[in-house]
């Protein structure tokens, strides 16, 4: 099968003859479908076709990046300096003005897991400090030891 260099299907034609009608063009034969019953050939620049293939395929990476914006994640202890918390805020702050997400957690080791509400304090805190700039994702939750959540960059930034 046999498509023309406008679209147009030419119909099934042999080897040499679709090559004659490509070189008489000034063209190349390529074969688009090779794995089909009838395998399907398209008259066109192959130059052209194959640029047009990789800038598609930067294109397609590119928007795929912009979806996979990193997290950074914060670690925090439910009893934190002041110096300490205003350096990951500030630290958070710039990273979520790039459009990253924020993952903030707090370990506890041993009594300290008796002061979860203490931790959740802490983290509300830190999300609280920088609502200006972040929403929160998902709510302070305790899993084993870890204490985590989740901030997202505020849309109209």
């Amino acid at each position: 099968m046999v498509i023309g260099p406008n679209g147009e299907q030419m119909g099934t034609k042999k080897l040499d003859d679709a090559l004659t009608i490509a070189n008489f063009a000034g063209l190349d034969l390529v074969l688009m479908n090779p794995g089909a019953e009838r395998p399907v050939a398209k008259i066109m620049d192959y130059n052209k076709y194959k640029y047009e293939k990789t800038k598609k395929q930067k294109e397609a990476l590119k928007r795929q990046r912009e979806n996979m914006k990193e997290t950074k994640e914060y670690q925090l202890s439910y009893n934190i300096d002041i110096h300490d918390f205003e350096t990951r805020r500030k630290n958070a702050q710039n990273y979520l003005e790039k459009g990253h997400k924020i993952k903030v957690t707090i370990r506890f080791r041993g009594r300290e897991l008796a002061h979860t509400d203490l931790g959740k304090e802490t983290m509300l805190r830190f999300a609280e400090s920088l609502s200006d700039y972040a929403d929160i994702e998902s709510d302070p939750k305790l899993e084993g030891r870890n204490m985590m959540m989740m901030l997202a960059p505020k849309k109209d930034i």
